[in-house]
Order: structure tokens, then sequence, then C-alpha cells
């Protein structure tokens, strides 16, 4: 994708590129783009470029509800309690 080619040669020698660093970077980009400027970026990605988006976004969303709702607990417990040996 062209803007983080672009991020990345404007951000390189200025951020670390710690984790904390790249969130700042990625929302202070996100809050100058309008939607029309999103829309219009994802309407110029190639077949591959869409996908990884998508994937990502996928699995980032369902890992927040995964932890959010606390899934393992609220599956059922009577089964995780009983030895099936």
């Amino acid at each position: 994708m062209k803007i983080i080619d672009e991020l990345y040669e404007l951000y390189r020698d200025k951020l670390t590129g710690d984790e904390e660093d790249i969130d700042m970077l990625a929302f202070a980009f996100l809050e100058e783009m309008s939607r029309e400027d999103l829309l219009s970026m994802i309407n110029d990605l190639n077949n591959q470029e869409l996908y990884d988006l998508m994937g990502l976004y996928l699995i980032e969303s369902l890992k927040g509800k995964f932890a959010n709702e606390d899934f393992r607990q609220q599956r059922n417990p009577a089964i995780h309690q009983r030895n099936i040996h």
C-alpha cells in the first residue's frame, strides 16, 4: 500500500517504531482523513491488499470480542469440570 511506504519514509528517522509510536502515527493519520479519503484509498487497493486489510480487521476484531467477553469462561463450564478418562 502506497500510504504505508510514504508514512514509513516520513517518520522512520523520527520515531522508534515501537507499538506506541505506530499506534500514535496510525491514529493521527486517521484523524486527518475523511470517509471519502479512506474509501478512495480502499478503492485503489489491489485484490491482495484488500484481502490483507479485511483479514487483519477480522482477526483483530474477533480477538477483541473474545477477550472482552472472556469467552473461555462462558463456554460450557461443565465440560471443563468433567473427567472424561
